[in-house]
């Protein structure tokens, strides 16, 4: 049997994407960037979002399909985030997959957006099952043990703020431009990370639950302390910042990767393989340290292209494919869910409401 072709869509966030995947095989990916649109407001204004995707999202389509050079009715599937995200833009790419799937009379399989993410090492270096996953980004922080598609067991995650939001907020305190993750590792190079003495949060504390609010508090006190000081901050300051919060951001998940590691290696995998993946595994201070730690351990370490990392409908689109081999799909009552747990049996991190645990 030939492989199905699905046609993937992400609006979580501020990424408008489609793509076409053939099995393993990316035919092509389109990816929407939104960084003009919300530059002004230092951040993601979820309206401004949910609007350019409504505008985006067919011609990201398109697209898509013009670059796999193959008509919209030789797609066999369509693969689309429903969730965890901003409300708005998952609504619009769940009610245009919905509209295409009903119109084709094709399948509709909604996706997990962190099971994206979760499952993109299966798709770029076909790693078998089960892994050890760090799903740092932006929105999420978690480790977890992928057994499945719809198989995960959370080792922990982020108490508070999650890596990439950090990033940003510290990008925004000392003046640098969103997204704050690229500006902040461009200013600490060749910086002093050791001027500055950043709190390691959690550390003192078992397990692998991480917190990295305090961080973003401390770089606060020690800008103010600098500008009272001296009327304002030098180009050497800002750095030096910058390297010293990477630092410590490298330093606890590199800790806290060092516990995860072992609960699973406890389990004796057959293969042990660690994959990071989400847009801070672009980070090369940390992607390096994690490597190293890996390589110390004797397991196998992956890390998807860059271009994977970060949002993108390829990873939709494969992640809709193994739910398709495994006969899960949608039906027209798929609802766009801003909250969304990947291990449902696990007790919320972050709390829980109407919504549903956030984590």
């Amino acid at each position: 049997m030939p492989e199905p072709i699905i046609l993937g869509l992400e609006s979580s966030c501020d990424d408008t994407a489609a793509a076409v995947l053939r099995g393993r095989e990316i035919l092509s990916s389109v990816v929407m960037g939104q960084t003009e649109l919300h530059a002004a407001f230092g951040g993601v204004v979820p309206e401004i979002a949910a609007r350019a995707h409504a505008e985006k999202l067919d011609l990201a389509v398109e697209q898509a399909l013009a670059e796999a050079d193959l008509p919209l009715s030789e797609i066999d599937a369509i693969a689309v985030t429903a969730g965890p995200g901003l409300i708005g833009g998952v609504l619009s790419g769940v009610m245009l997959a919905k509209g295409l799937a009903t119109g084709l009379g094709k399948p509709l399989v909604g996706v997990n957006h962190l099971a994206g993410h979760a499952l993109t090492p299966r798709l770029t270096d076909g790693l078998a099952y089960p892994y050890l996953m760090l799903l740092v980004s932006g929105g999420h922080c978690q480790f977890l043990i992928v057994r499945g598609p719809e198989d995960f067991t959370r080792l922990g995650g982020t108490i508070d703020d999650a890596p990439g939001e950090a990033f940003d907020k510290t990008a925004r305190l000392l003046g640098l431009p969103q997204p704050g993750g690229p500006s902040v590792e461009t200013a600490a190079r060749d910086a002093d990370e050791t001027r500055f003495k950043f709190p390691r949060p959690l550390l003192d504390r078992d397990g692998c639950d991480l917190s990295f609010s305090g961080l973003k508090t401390a770089l606060l006190r020690m800008r103010d302390k600098l500008v009272e000081a001296q009327g304002g901050l030098h180009e050497a300051d800002r750095a030096d910042l910058c390297a010293g919060f990477q630092a410590a951001v490298r330093d606890v998940l590199a800790e806290k990767t060092r516990r995860a590691l072992a609960l699973y290696l406890a389990e004796a995998p057959a293969v042990p393989a660690f994959a990071i993946a989400g847009g801070v595994a672009a980070n090369g201070a940390i992607r390096g340290a994690l490597e190293s730690l890996c390589a110390e351990r004797g397991v196998a370490f992956t890390a998807p292209p860059l271009q994977l990392c970060t949002d993108n409908a390829a990873m939709i689109a494969y992640a809709g494919g193994e739910l398709l081999a495994e006969g899960e799909t949608s039906d027209m009552a798929l609802s766009a869910r801003p909250r969304w747990p990947l291990d449902r049996a696990a007790a919320p991190l972050l709390g829980s409401g109407k919504k549903g645990a956030k984590a």
